[in-house]
């Protein structure tokens, strides 16, 4: 649920069906599966290497649980009260930019869009989460697989999906994953104190 809120593949196909409106068929195939690739290449060096770099760092894992919590409750507000602040999708700066790019896979689509601080955040706390045991890794892993699948779907079929969701149920669908994920955010700050706590 984390992931899926996070990537959020519902309310990014609107944007990618906007930034593409001017490709053609098989231009947008494209973009949308080499950005797709490209987001899951970065979450997956996240998923396996965010602990070593947070471990280089001298962070520990709960101090990054309650900030990883609070940058995800300040997403969640973002999706709620449907602001345009750059944390889920792109400022008005970089919109201009990407207008006058002819290939908007890697920024912004794959970056910040579907690989964003949240996505980013949520599956460096879900893999501190395993414990190393290597089944419940996987199975982490698997879910990153499938909503990334998902979202490659969402774009392809953006067109079709506008129509039929229509931009007032993208909206309803973003504010209740919004809600979901304010209670996941303050669930992660809430384990990272009672981490701190244990450790003192």
């Amino acid at each position: 649920m984390t992931l899926l809120v996070t990537v959020d593949p519902l309310g990014v196909a609107p944007m990618f069906a906007a930034l593409t409106a001017g490709h053609t068929a098989a231009e947008r195939r494209r973009m949308a599966l080499r950005g797709v690739t490209v987001a899951a290449g970065v979450l997956l060096g996240f998923a396996l290497c965010g602990e070593l770099l947070l471990g280089a760092l001298g962070i520990e894992l709960a101090a990054f649980r309650i900030a990883g919590g609070v940058l995800l409750l300040l997403l969640s507000i973002d999706m709620v009260m449907v602001r345009h602040s750059g944390l889920r999708t792109t400022t008005e700066t970089e919109e201009k930019e990407s207008g006058q790019r002819a290939d908007i896979s890697v920024f912004p689509l794959a970056i910040p869009l579907t690989a964003g601080p949240g996505a980013m955040t949520s599956v460096v706390l879900l893999m501190g989460e395993t414990g190393g045991d290597l089944a419940r890794a996987a199975l982490v892993l698997g879910e990153l697989a499938l909503v990334l699948a998902l979202t490659l779907a969402c774009f392809l079929s953006a067109g079709r999906l506008m129509k039929i969701l229509g931009i007032t149920g993208v909206n309803v669908v973003t504010r209740v994953s919004g809600l979901l994920l304010a209670a996941l955010a303050v669930q992660f700050v809430i384990d990272g104190v009672l981490a701190v706590v244990r450790a003192a």
